[in-house]
């Protein structure tokens, strides 16, 4: 083989080598910067490129990824002169790859301390309950600040998180104490609630309860005196019809006189002691304490002797004789119903022995005659 045939393939060999290396692919979320002659040219974005030999150059690759870092943590003192360490995380993306590249040195060392310098200037406006109860706002300020600086570099701040805040031991301690206060309070309140709930619900089942009973007593009462009403209209209905019956009927004396007998021996038919005094008895009785009056008060006394009794004038029924109250015994009819009492005004002679007049025993013998006709039994 000729030499120039060897050189010929020895150059088409490198300039095969030389091709191949030149092509470039970039992966999916990536983009390149490419400089000519050590001036920014263009970025490549994800596929196939093809890079000029000896002019080309790849200054920086840039990754197009959210991306997260987290900084140290940070010493900062809050408004009531409480020191204390946050740390901090940043999330944040390449928009840019150019601005990323040539706009500033390191940027995420510049982001570090942008971030930690923001912290001091908010913290150092709240004090220490703000602090760690305002989380949330402290975040959404970072991440304004941060993402407003981080324009010119091409980089999107997404989002920013307080990842720990740690005060001084003491002040965790007084904290310690004071969240057990507070749960303790809470523990109390919820105590009280539950049996201040429990007996308002006991006492509101004893009112209804009571109301039921109430309402039942009175609805058994209602019911009782309907009832016992009911009863009596019927008994009195009852009495009343046979009433009508019986004066319909026109029963004899003979009957009513019968029916008085039967009702003295169910009076009589019982435990109690009874004493029963028939009309036409009682009558008598009373009949008999008047004549026994009459003949007492009329008769000399057995001592004396009428020829040794001192001499009185004869005294007349309208001068001598004094009014005297004899009871008349209760007027009964043959059915034994009490019709009235009543006295009669009888006259006897003075008690000194001295004789009555004719008169007035005449008088007395007379109401003892009406006495007796009108307490006789009638008959048929």
């Amino acid at each position: 083989m000729s030499p120039w045939l060897i050189g010929l393939i020895i150059v088409l060999a490198v300039l095969f080598l030389i091709i191949v290396t030149n092509i470039k692919i970039v992966p999916q979320a990536n983009a390149y910067v490419i400089e000519r002659f050590g001036v920014y040219y263009s970025t490549w974005h994800t596929g196939i490129h093809m890079k000029v030999p000896f002019m080309d150059r790849i200054a920086r690759k840039v990754s197009l990824k959210e991306q997260v870092v987290d900084f140290d943590p940070q010493s900062v003192i809050t408004r009531d002169n409480v020191s204390m360490q946050i740390d901090t995380v940043v999330y944040y993306q390449i928009t840019d790859s150019k601005l990323y590249a040539y706009g500033v040195e390191r940027p995420i060392m510049a982001i570090e301390t942008l971030c930690a310098t923001t912290l001091r200037n908010i913290i150092g406006e709240l004090e220490l309950d703000n602090t760690l109860t305002s989380r949330d706002k402290i975040n959404e300020r970072i991440r304004e600040i941060l993402d407003e600086a981080t324009d010119a570099w091409g980089i999107k701040v997404k989002r920013v998180e307080l990842k720990n805040i740690l005060p001084p031991r003491e002040i965790q301690i007084a904290m310690e104490k004071q969240m057990k206060a507070e749960r303790e309070r809470r523990a109390r309140i919820l105590d009280a609630e539950g049996e201040k709930t429990s007996q308002i619900l006991v006492a509101e089942g004893h009112k209804e309860a009571a109301i039921l009973r109430a309402e039942a007593i009175k609805e058994t009462k209602i019911r009782e005196a309907q009832g016992e009403a009911e009863a009596i209209i019927a008994v009195q209905t009852a009495f009343a019809d046979s009433l009508r019956m019986l004066n319909a009927a026109a029963p004899s004396d003979r009957v009513i006189a019968l029916k008085s007998l039967e009702t003295f021996a169910q009076v009589a038919d019982g435990r109690a002691t009874k004493i029963i005094i028939p009309s036409e008895i009682q009558s008598m009785a009373g009949l008999a304490t008047a004549l026994k009056e009459l003949v007492i008060e009329g008769s000399p006394e057995p001592s004396e002797k009428p020829e040794e009794a001192p001499r009185k004038p004869v005294q007349t029924a309208t001068s001598a004789a004094r009014p005297i109250t004899t009871p008349i015994p209760p007027v009964v009819n043959s059915g034994n119903q009490m019709i009235g009492t009543g006295y009669a005004d009888q006259y006897s002679a003075p008690r000194a022995g001295a004789s009555q007049p004719v008169d007035a025993q005449a008088a007395l013998r007379n109401r003892a005659q009406q006495m007796l006709d009108q307490n006789a039994p009638r008959r048929q």
